[in-house]
């Protein structure tokens, strides 16, 4: 894990892991994501919830330049990753995405065994010296993960054979396994039973205490559950953007009010 320098150790506050603003997307003429200002914290976990095709998983794919993957997507503003700007045409995104780590809706395990899912990433950026340290890498991502005890015996065996629940919790093994500084997780819970959602949501609380979590979800009970930071998103807007609390408690605007509600939404 890499050591991130704190600014201010006086000030009882925690450190600015992202800071975006004036972010713009558009897909072709369709503008998605309209002039959005947020600062992200470290070693939190925050949440992006509204309705469906509100934007919040466009703007969390902005993170990692994962909309580069989208001829039609152009992203304008600024978003700085510790102050680096990762649209910078000197940053690589393949470096990018090692240090911000992504999970998906659906679990998607590589067609390969469970240990070659999570040795992957530190393999093609050279993380591991030798096989055994290979071998600790991989243990210790799955522990991160809450895995390893259900697949030490079978780390040979393929990824797709896992259950749903343990399919996801290796998918956050391998994106944990880069050593990455943020985790980003798109609705890491809507193809999962409420026994394996359980799991997931205590291991998301878990790995806050190492990395910034930004997750999107369809569930305002799960938000209220895991995050300690909650931003509002409403047709391509971020409307509100407070502690978690303080949004479902004491929204400061009539549209959240409305969506947790359930008036719009």
């Amino acid at each position: 894990m890499y050591d991130i320098p704190r600014r201010d150790s006086s000030v009882d506050q925690k450190d600015i892991k992202f800071r975006c603003h004036g972010v713009q997307v558009y897909y072709g003429d369709t503008h998605a994501i309209k002039d959005v200002d947020v600062d992200i914290e470290d070693k939190t976990v925050t949440a992006f919830i509204g309705p469906s095709g509100c934007g919040k998983s466009t703007f969390l794919r902005c993170l990692n330049r994962m909309n580069d993957t989208i001829a039609s997507c152009r992203v304008e503003g600024d978003i700085r990753l510790d102050d680096e700007d990762i649209y910078h045409r000197d940053v690589d995104p393949v470096q990018l995405r090692a240090k911000v780590g992504m999970v998906f809706q659906k679990p998607n395990p590589f067609p390969k065994s469970i240990y070659d899912n999570v040795a992957y990433g530190p393999k093609i950026h050279g993380l591991a010296k030798n096989k055994a340290g290979l071998d600790e890498i991989v243990e210790k991502s799955l522990r991160r993960a809450a895995l390893w005890d259900e697949v030490k015996d079978r780390l040979d065996t393929p990824g797709t054979g896992l259950s749903g629940g343990q399919q996801q919790r290796l998918c956050i093994a391998r994106a944990v396994a880069t050593e990455p500084e943020v985790l980003l997780m798109d609705e890491p819970c809507s193809a999962l039973d409420p026994i394996a959602t359980a799991q997931v949501e205590e291991l998301i609380d878990e790995l806050k205490q190492r990395f910034s979590v930004v997750i999107v979800t369809h569930s305002m009970q799960q938000a209220a559950r895991v995050s300690q930071k909650t931003a509002f998103f409403h047709l391509g807007n971020l409307v509100e953007y407070d502690d978690t609390n303080s949004i479902f408690t004491n929204p400061q605007d009539p549209r959240t009010e409305s969506y947790i509600t359930g008036r719009i939404g």
